[in-house]
């Protein structure tokens, strides 16, 4: 989008002239997302002064600081109407910063779901760039399947609802948002949850939106998180909406064992990861074992095993191979006999050859991620 595009745009939606030229000076690169003026309405997305922000936040205090990232730190605030946010403001020194806040504000007016985080508007005054989202009081899903005092407050039927909470938010950013949007950072710190537990993805500031056409995309800057990248991103630089199916796999993986992709386990003198764990099990006839001990008495069995069998559909070596997200939800929620699924890629940790940099970062219970090549 050009700048007449974008200040068309932006005007719309009531951002002030002072805001709007502070927006366009910020640097354009060739990652930033591009957004049709397609004549629809969306988020009417509010402006907020540094004022408020600093009022809402105590002037951004340490007892009000959620998490830092690489675009700088997030915080608690508490506006003069009672209802709190969340704020991600910028590092002045953090340049990914810049190209992910245009990310989101611009993408995010295409995007309203119960299972997308929402972002309520922004303050952008002098060097100071912000956003501001709804607070999730409950942070992040991580903070509870992976932490031994949190996770029996999650039993199997709430993770099942997280996992089709999940599925219908990603099956919307694939087929029916106004553009097709590849998220390409899905894991366990960007699934938000409400006061109810209910999942909201979060973070868009890697994504990718695809015209209604376009069936993949290609890079040479690899962005996202060990583990929950796919293969054909990782190796080739190649992504679409089947990248976000293997995440996806590898978090319904984490959500059912409550385990971490990352936590690598000595098997039979194997090194395995946590998917490639899962291969392991399943071929030995015994994918029961995966799941979280304190899940075993509780939790429907065939739910359970169906969920193991869908995680290793989507996290096939092949992109072909995995299911699009409304057969994924299609799987979850029927009987119907499934394919066999075949060996994962990167099941073996030995088999991971790290050639290229990823990072990555999250909004409230930030957490930052990066890959280095051995």
């Amino acid at each position: 989008m050009g700048l007449a595009g974008l200040l068309w745009y932006l005007r719309r939606r009531r951002l002030g002239e002072k805001y709007l030229f502070e927006l366009l000076k910020m640097d354009a690169t060739n990652d930033t997302l591009e957004l049709e003026n397609d004549g629809n309405k969306g988020h009417n997305l509010k402006v907020y002064s540094a004022a408020t922000i600093m009022a809402a936040t105590n002037s951004f205090s340490a007892e009000n600081k959620l998490g830092q990232g690489g675009f700088g730190p997030v915080y608690k605030g508490t506006l003069p109407d009672g209802r709190e946010i969340a704020v991600k403001r910028l590092s002045r020194s953090s340049g990914q910063g810049l190209v992910e806040f245009k990310n989101e504000l611009i993408l995010i007016a295409k995007l309203q779901h119960m299972n997308l985080v929402r972002l309520l508007g922004c303050c952008i005054q002098g060097e100071e760039k912000m956003l501001v989202y709804e607070y999730m009081p409950n942070k992040s899903l991580d903070t509870f399947i992976f932490d031994q005092s949190k996770r029996e407050l999650i039993d199997w039927k709430k993770r099942f609802e997280i996992i089709e909470g999940i599925a219908q938010g990603l099956l919307y950013l694939h087929k029916y948002s106004r553009v097709r949007i590849i998220h390409r950072d899905l894991k366990a710190s960007n699934i938000l949850l409400d006061g109810n537990l209910n999942p909201k993805i979060s973070d868009f500031g890697m994504a990718r939106i695809f015209k209604i056409n376009d069936l993949e995309g290609n890079t040479n800057q690899i962005v996202g998180t060990r583990g929950y990248i796919s293969p054909e991103y990782f190796m080739k630089g190649i992504f679409s909406v089947k990248s976000d199916v293997f995440s996806f796999g590898v978090l319904l993986l984490e959500i059912v064992s409550g385990r971490r992709i990352q936590g690598l386990l000595d098997i039979d003198g194997q090194t395995l990861n946590l998917v490639g764990y899962a291969w392991e099990l399943w071929k030995a006839g015994s994918p029961f074992e995966l799941v979280d001990p304190i899940l075993r008495e509780s939790c429907s069995k065939d739910q359970v095993l169906g969920c193991i069998h869908v995680g290793l559909l989507c996290v096939e070596d092949n992109a072909v191979d995995r299911p699009i997200m409304s057969d994924v939800i299609s799987m979850l929620t029927s009987e119907a006999q499934l394919p066999l699924p075949k060996q994962p890629a990167f099941s073996n940790a030995r088999s991971i050859v790290e050639e290229k940099p990823a990072e990555s970062g999250s909004i409230n219970d930030v957490s930052m991620s990066t890959m280095y090549a051995r």
